[in-house]
């Protein structure tokens, strides 16, 4: 089936999709597949996430994060009004537990002010106005602009634009190998050829990455997310999103509340070290060769305990266990109980990128160059919030020849 394409895009997710978005806005006669291992779009990350929509609170004002989140949020909040698409915007309260957890409000602060992103610091009181089971410790921070949109829609509306406008989306097709001066990649079916290929990968965007020369100080470690549903009889508990004061040298925000576009409040993700980059289940999804690799990179990371790592896996690893999750939660919402906290089949994994030489995660999107390709190493959340504007900077980048 192989063939010649002036673009590549290797991923269906929600970056890939925004770029090949991107460049037929800039291209209208070049011909652009899209190629997907999976047999339809938005299986991993991109149609697993809660569908929140960030402010850009949380980021230094020099990550291209920061630089990207709002700006893409309001570009998807667009999109989303152009193709009647579900989306509300109740805000966020990120609340503390803590004294200690009062100095990282001011940081938060100090961040939303640096980019333009609206945020109020807020007494117990002024915050039960707005969510009025919230259990905050004297003060917490309500973003306005945070919203919540249905994600599934979102990318499926993107493809069948896309389809329209004649790319070629290509499923069930693994790469196996790169040749010619890395102009050509082989696959399960057959040989493509490329003028430019974009790798959007996701959790296996370092894999490919390495088969051009590029990614050689970087792996990725999957992290799986598991979350739980509130009793319908308590979703009027959470009028929008209650969040936890983040760790902020941590890339995880904790586990939190969120109504999603459908009314169900979500409760999690756990950021739970796991043994593959499919690793949805137990064992599910687990490779021997695969998670051996992952677990010693676990092993290293956790004897050299950068970031103060090991402290990361300790508290996620109890969120296996149900109490200590619902223990979590009841931090930030009073009245709940534990039989209140349904099981749920949602489950994701969050490929972060690890470092190899300073042994750390990298906390901002990492990009990657090649003669003739651009990989996206590390497109973690805020990606999804991020895509449009991250996707224009992507292309500009591949088109300038530079990713600084």
């Amino acid at each position: 089936m192989g063939m010649g394409y002036d673009f590549v895009i290797i991923g269906a997710g929600i970056i890939g999709l925004t770029i090949a978005r991107e460049l037929r806005g800039r291209h209208p006669n070049a011909s652009i597949a899209v190629l997907e291992k999976e047999p339809d779009i938005g299986k991993h990350a991109s149609g697993r996430n809660s569908g929140v929509m960030h402010s850009g609170v949380y980021y230094g004002s020099t990550t291209l994060k920061a630089k990207m989140c709002s700006v893409g949020a309001e570009r998807m909040r667009w999109f989303a009004e152009e193709h009647a698409i579900q989306f509300s915007r109740k805000g966020k309260v990120i609340i503390a537990t803590s004294e200690q957890e009062l100095l990282t409000l001011d940081k938060l602060l100090a961040n939303a002010k640096a980019n333009n992103v609206r945020a109020e610091r807020l007494g117990s009181v002024e915050v039960n106005k707005i969510e009025p089971h919230a259990s905050p410790y004297k003060a917490g921070i309500y973003c306005p602009d945070t919203g919540v949109i249905d994600s599934k829609a979102v990318i499926n509306k993107i493809r069948q634009l896309l389809e329209q406008s004649k790319v070629k989306f290509i499923y069930k097709v693994v790469i196996t190998d790169l040749s010619v001066r890395g102009k050509k990649i082989r696959t399960s079916q057959g040989d493509f050829s490329f003028g430019f290929l974009y790798n959007c990968a996701g959790a296996g965007a370092d894999l490919v990455a390495k088969m051009f020369g590029r990614a050689q100080d970087y792996t990725l470690i999957p992290f799986k997310g598991i979350y739980y549903k509130l009793r319908p009889e308590k979703n009027h508990f959470v009028r929008g999103n209650i969040y936890p004061v983040p760790d902020v040298d941590l890339p995880f925000l904790g586990v939190h509340l969120t109504r999603v576009i459908n009314g169900d409040v979500y409760v999690g993700p756990t950021a739970i070290p796991a043994l593959g980059r499919e690793n949805y289940g137990i064992l599910k999804g687990i490779k021997l060769s695969e998670g051996l690799v992952i677990g010693r990179q676990l092993m290293s990371m956790y004897k050299s305990n950068n970031g103060n790592f090991r402290a990361l896996v300790h508290a996620e690893m109890k969120k296996y266990y149900k109490p200590h999750f619902v223990r979590a939660a009841k931090k930030l919402v009073n009245g709940l109980e534990t039989a209140d906290f349904l099981s749920s089949d949602k489950v994701g994994i969050r490929p972060q990128l690890i470092n190899i030489k300073t042994r750390s995660l990298e906390m901002d999107y990492i990009v990657e160059r090649g003669e003739d390709s651009l990989h996206v190493l590390n497109s973690i959340s805020p990606a999804f919030t991020s895509s449009f504007a991250f996707s224009e900077w992507l292309v500009d980048q591949a088109e300038r020849g530079v990713t600084n």
